[in-house]
């Protein structure tokens, strides 16, 4: 049963990343990776809310919102090759900024779920 609620969370978590990519994406332009980075803002902030409730890893709601959810809504691999990619492209400053800012932010959306929680 745990390996269906985490395949449902990743159902809505895995679309909702591509979606905010895409849509900000076409936005904004692709000059910084502004997708990934709320993406995983996101989905910090998700598992700062679960952990902050007080909802333990072996817990459905864990499994349902943590691991699926928020499993499926980050991505460390987009995240590293897209900061590979800024430098390769000689935006050195840039994939610097976004390596920094992707942990500053997701550390805060942590602390902000486990505040409002």
């Amino acid at each position: 049963m745990t390996w269906v609620l985490v395949v449902l969370g990743g159902m809505i978590g895995a679309p909702v990343r591509y979606l905010l990519d895409v849509r900000l994406t076409a936005r904004l332009g692709s000059g910084f990776p502004l997708g990934t980075l709320t993406a995983n803002a996101t989905a910090c902030l998700l598992l700062g809310l679960v952990a902050g409730l007080g909802l333990g890893a072996d817990s459905p709601g864990y499994v349902l919102l943590g691991s699926g959810l928020a499993g499926a809504m980050s991505t460390y691999s987009t995240f590293t090759f897209e900061t590979v990619r800024l430098a390769e492209e000689g935006r050195a400053g840039r994939a610097t900024a976004y390596s920094v800012l992707s942990v500053v932010v997701g550390l805060a959306g942590v602390v902000l779920g486990l505040a409002v929680a």
